[in-house]
């Protein structure tokens, strides 16, 4: 949850791009970003995986007037609208991006090789026909606000209540590292998204850094089997609303254009 999905970078640059708001070279260096290299397999009319730039130069001229993003889980198909082959494949990477305009989804693999400190990944966008329907349990972002609001209080009252809310070395490793990436990573969304999808999403980063430490930081002040199950209990709704308030924001920008 603290990092930004692939599928987040693509759509937001992707779309900056089709508006016209960013050039080809600007918006493929954003979506690599620290990857090696980003290939598109399947593109209609191409033998071969293609780059980046001819990708969406591609989709833009078979019609793609905006692009979406799904982040399902098992048992929530978050922003799927099938056909179940691309779904199943979503679901494995969970995530996705689901083209407007045209048929067609793209779903990552990632590739990575090298020793740690110095690892190579190399990611290969998978391009499958996809049903043109409405997406599953999209929020708009006024609901995704709201909701996120409610489950970060709700949440961080139990957690607090039993100990866990974030506390200890590990927990402040992690703040620390959030906050580090939130000051190199001031936009995140691209040029041409709304001030508001902005705030959405760092509110959604903000309670997947709470879900991460609560997660990761081990039993914390626990003391009982039921208390961690409460634990789990808390986190699972909360997770759930952050990854639809992740998807709220990446697609507000197709929504405010009114692509349908």
């Amino acid at each position: 949850m603290l990092s930004e999905p692939r599928s987040g970078r693509l759509a937001a640059w992707g779309n900056a791009l089709l508006a016209g708001l960013v050039s080809p070279d600007d918006a493929v260096l954003a979506i690599v970003g620290e990857d090696a290299v980003h290939r598109v397999e399947g593109l209609p009319g191409e033998a071969a995986p293609v780059g980046l730039t001819l990708a969406l130069g591609r989709l833009r001229t078979l019609g793609a007037s905006g692009l979406r993003i799904a982040l399902p889980a098992p048992g929530h198909p978050l922003g799927l609208s099938g056909p179940p082959e691309f779904n199943a494949r979503a679901l494995e990477a969970e995530e996705a991006v689901i083209c407007e305009g045209v048929a067609l989804g793209l779903v990552p693999e990632v590739y990575e090789a090298g020793p740690a400190g110095d690892v190579h990944i190399e990611v290969v966008w998978h391009c499958l026909p996809v049903r043109e329907a409405p997406p599953a349990d999209v929020p708009s972002l006024g609901e995704a606000e709201r909701e996120l609001a409610e489950a970060l209080r709700d949440a961080t009252a139990v957690l607090s209540r039993l100990d866990v809310a974030g506390s200890g070395r590990v927990a402040e490793a992690a703040v620390d590292a959030y906050r580090a990436r939130a000051e190199r990573g001031r936009e995140v969304l691209a040029p041409g998204y709304p001030p508001r999808a902005v705030r959405v999403l760092e509110l959604a980063q903000r309670v997947g850094l709470l879900i991460s430490v609560a997660s990761e930081n081990g039993p914390g002040g626990a003391v009982s089997a039921s208390e961690i199950a409460a634990r789990a209990e808390a986190l699972r709704p909360v997770e759930r609303t952050a990854r639809r308030a992740q998807v709220a924001a990446y697609n507000s920008v197709v929504e405010e254009r009114g692509v349908r």
